[in-house]
């Protein structure tokens, strides 16, 4: 066990057809994704007519059924001031306070732990389209309207509503944020700073379900179906989705008895500096340093590691170099004994919150002992060299081993080039003479 290894004591989430975890975790072992074709009839008014009767005009989404909802009142927010916040903060709020919930520390400062809290989202697309030149808000305070809506309030303001006085930071690194911030969560409690703390992030689009025009050589799909790493694969899409775990250290977890979903043994981030065709390509060093950095912290080797749960964002560039950097980090000659997949395909890409429905479906997982498959696989894309790699794509629900230690990764890479890198393992097992192993 690593001296540093962090215990995902709790987890929560909110997604398209999965209103929780338990519902999520059940479409991926039913391999089923979260999407939806939006009538054209609904896009009318809504979409630019020409590309609405373009070929290449996706109609294909993943977004909240009713992003609105919020129960204000729990949390001492008024209707008007509700309205007027940003739905990403709303559902982080609530989410926040779930995996706390499920953590059994729903109002940890009275339980005498310092709790922090780490996050991001997304572009705030609500300000744009509802509130940017409304004349509802013309005479209302620009402070508060700038309050509701801006990122810099995120964790401050669950911090506020839910009475936690642990750092509360939050993080953006654009597709990598949300692992970014279980990185700094991590960091928090191994130098004392929180005692608990919450991790996640949140993306939700404004928008709702438009759809979006296919551009060749874009980084969306052509069809709206994300294949990581098949021949087929043509971009991603982008979806919604909120998640969010409740950490604690290790040895203070198992001390008070807590739950233990998973633990963290190691994490690592960097950045890509300059190393790269440009700003917004990905890195094949920064990319293999950030994966060596997370194993040498977790104390682990590359075949101590079960699975991958990728970045897998099914782009031209994306894949061969997540890949390529993969087998530079392992540097292992024997083939396809770690399974290697990606969230993405069944949620799509939730930008800054991918990370962390990455995360969430890793360490269920480990609780589980079963890997879902990663969807939409056919056969490996020819630039990956996959055959000759120690990994494949798992296709077919897989079963873990029943007891002993099982570690995992999981990777999340973001626009700007600042890469995470997450070493998993499963929960010990503390038998009734206090000695700690691995198993159901």
């Amino acid at each position: 066990m690593s001296e540093q290894a962090i215990a995902i004591v709790g987890m929560a989430g909110a997604f398209p057809r999965a209103g929780n975890i338990d519902a999520l975790w059940q479409r991926l072992l039913n391999k089923q994704d979260t999407f939806e074709i939006t009538p054209k009839e609904a896009l009318i008014g809504k979409v630019n007519p020409a590309w609405l009767d373009s070929s290449h005009y996706v109609r294909r989404t993943s977004c909240m059924k009713d992003p609105g909802m919020f129960d204000a009142g729990f949390f001492n927010i008024t209707p008007a001031e509700a309205e007027m916040m940003d739905p990403q903060h709303r559902w982080f709020l609530q989410v926040c306070w779930q995996a706390l919930e499920n953590s059994g520390y729903p109002e940890p400062e009275a339980q005498g732990l310092k709790t922090g809290v780490f996050g991001g989202c997304s572009i705030g697309t609500y300000f744009a389209n509802n509130i940017l030149g409304n004349p509802k808000y013309e005479n209302r305070d620009p402070v508060n309207i700038m309050m509701a809506n801006d990122k810099d309030f995120l964790c401050t303001r669950v911090a506020y509503k839910l009475n936690l006085t642990g750092p509360a930071m939050t993080v953006q690194t654009a597709c990598s944020t949300s692992l970014v911030a279980v990185h700094q969560a991590c960091q928090a409690l191994l130098s004392g700073e929180c005692d608990l703390a919450l991790a996640g992030g949140s993306s939700i689009s404004a928008y709702g379900p438009m759809g979006y025009l296919y551009t060749p050589k874009g980084i969306r799909s052509y069809d709206g179906y994300c294949r990581p790493f098949d021949h087929r694969a043509s971009g991603t899409l982008f979806g919604d989705g909120v998640g969010v775990v409740t950490l604690k250290r290790l040895e203070d977890a198992l001390a008070d008895q807590d739950y233990i979903y998973a633990t963290v043994q190691g994490s690592a981030v960097n950045n890509d500096g300059a190393s790269k065709a440009g700003y917004t390509a990905p890195s094949l060093t920064g990319q293999t340093e950030v994966i060596q950095e997370a194993m040498q912290v977790a104390g682990t080797q590359p075949h101590d590691i079960r699975f991958v749960e990728a970045h897998g964002t099914a782009t031209e560039l994306g894949d061969p170099m997540e890949l390529s950097a993969l087998k530079a980090a392992y540097d292992d000659h024997d083939t396809q004994w770690c399974a290697i997949g990606s969230i993405k395909s069944n949620i799509g890409h939730l930008d800054c919150a991918s990370g962390v429905a990455a995360l969430l479906k890793a360490a269920k997982a480990l609780e589980q002992r079963t890997l879902p498959a990663s969807l939409n696989y056919e056969k490996a894309n020819p630039k990956l060299g996959i055959e000759s790699s120690p990994f494949f794509v798992n296709t077919d629900t897989m079963q873990l081993p029943k007891s002993g230690q099982i570690f995992g990764a999981v990777s999340s890479f973001g626009f700007g080039g600042t890469n995470a890198h997450l070493i998993l393992s499963s929960a010990p097992e503390v038998h009734l003479d206090g000695v700690e192993t691995y198993g159901i």
